[in-house]
Order: structure tokens, then sequence, then C-alpha cells
């Protein structure tokens, strides 16, 4: 498949991640909506909150990993690319530099899609912790974490779910259902860490809302770029390691990994 097509794949599967993610906690989270009820106006939430949010997450990866996935390898995340990388499933140079800047792209313009959307309704602000679902630790995580206990976090999870993504997508796996536990893996790292750091584990997810917020949110994005690929890193070359998986993927397996 030609790069040109599997970056477009990757900037289509990277947008709807970011908007059908963050869109859900932007959007829909904490929804409350007025009625009249015996002539008295009482506010009601309808939010799907921090669960609904995870799910929003996992459905986003599962969907465009079965729709596209078999063109690109259903990366959507430089983290997850650089792991692959790490591990022999896919090419460095001009693949890789690729996929990464349609994943950044795809991110950045999810983002501005949302933030048309929600400026729509009357009494939406950039102000607040984490306005369009931006990462943040300190003063911007949503439990107060530290820097260091994001990063922790970040690197953990991220490199458990590389090595979820390396393990279903193992040619010794039931490759054709590993959309799967990717999407319910992401699912769980999100009800882990939403809490922690809004959860990332997607340096172009969180770079995405942090461009149009800006401010401190854009210079803590230094964080969700390490951190992620970091974990990522690490998961391959254990991956290597352990598992023995170390030979290059052809370009036909490329829908081998995800």
């Amino acid at each position: 498949m030609p790069l040109v097509k599997r970056c477009i794949a990757e900037f289509l599967g990277t947008f709807w991640l970011v908007f059908g993610g963050c869109g859900s906690a932007v959007l829909a989270a904490a929804y409350t909506a007025d009625t009249t009820k015996i002539g008295e106006n009482t506010s009601f939430p309808l939010g799907i909150g921090l669960v609904g949010v995870s799910l929003a997450f996992g459905l986003t990866v599962l969907t465009m990993a079965f729709a596209v996935g078999g063109i690109s390898g259903g990366h959507f995340n430089p983290a997850v690319s650089f792991g692959l990388f790490v591990a022999k499933r896919f090419r460095g140079g001009t693949d890789l530099l690729g996929y990464i800047v349609a994943q950044v792209l795809g991110g950045i313009v999810a983002a501005g899609v949302l933030y048309l959307i929600a400026s729509g309704k009357e009494g939406f602000s950039l102000a607040g912790s984490n306005p369009l679902a931006t990462n943040g630790f300190g003063a911007h995580s949503p439990g107060g974490y530290s820097l260091g206990a994001c990063f922790i976090a970040e690197v953990i999870l991220t490199f458990f779910f590389l090595l979820i993504i390396l393990g279903s997508t193992d040619r010794r796996a039931a490759g054709s259902f590993a959309p799967l536990p990717i999407g319910f893996a992401l699912t769980l790292i999100h009800l882990i860490s939403i809490p922690i750091t809004n959860t990332s584990v997607n340096p172009a997810r969180s770079l995405g809302p942090a461009v149009f917020v800006g401010g401190e949110l854009l210079g803590q994005v230094w964080l969700f770029w390490v951190a992620p690929i970091l974990g990522a890193i690490i998961a391959g070359l254990v991956y290597v390691a352990v598992f023995g998986e170390s030979e290059v993927s052809e370009p036909e397996r490329m829908r081998e990994t995800v």
C-alpha cells in the first residue's frame, strides 16, 4: 500500500480518536439539562462520566482499527509507531516520519473541529484546568498529581498498552481479533489514569487540544511526548528480548500491527 494512502488512514484514525474521545469528555461527560417539572426549573445531570469517556476512547481505536487497520496498521499514535519500530514490526525513516506527521495533523484538526463545535454553546470557555480535555500535571492534573507521578503513570500505562498491542498482533495470536483487546486496553487505561493526567499515552492526542488552549497546558505537552514514547520503546525492547518477535514485517503484513 502506498505511503500516502497509509498516512491518510492514520490521519483519519487519529482524527476519530481525538474527536471521539476528547469530544465525549468536552461535550458529554458532565452534560446537564433543564426541564420544567410542576412549574419548577430543575437541573439534572445526563453526563456519561469517567466510565463513558473511557469507553469512548476505547471504541474509537476499536472501530478505526477494524476500518483502516488493514491499510495502515492502525497506529493512530506516535508512541505506538515508535514502539512497533523498536520491535521491528514497522519500518523507520520516511514511513515513521510520515505516520507521525499524519497522526499529529489528525489530532490538531480534530481538536480544532471540536473547539468550533464546543464554542457554539453560550458560556463555553477555554479557562479551567483541563479545557478541551487537555492533559496536564500538577495544577492541571484532575486529581492534583505531581509531575513525577504523572510521568511514571504515563510510562507504565504506555508500556502495557504497547505490550498488549504487540502480543495481540503477534503472528502466533489470532490477529483478526486484535482490535478488541487493544480497544479494551485503552478503555482500562483511561479508567485508571483520567484522574492522574486526564490520560494521554498518545502524544498526538495531547498536542491537538493543547495547541488551541495554549499557555501552561501547551508548555506541559513535553511530558506527554517523552513519557509515552519512552514507555513504548521499553515495551518494544522487552517484547523482542523476551518473546523473540524480532524480524521486520513485510509491507503486506502491516495489517498485523493492528
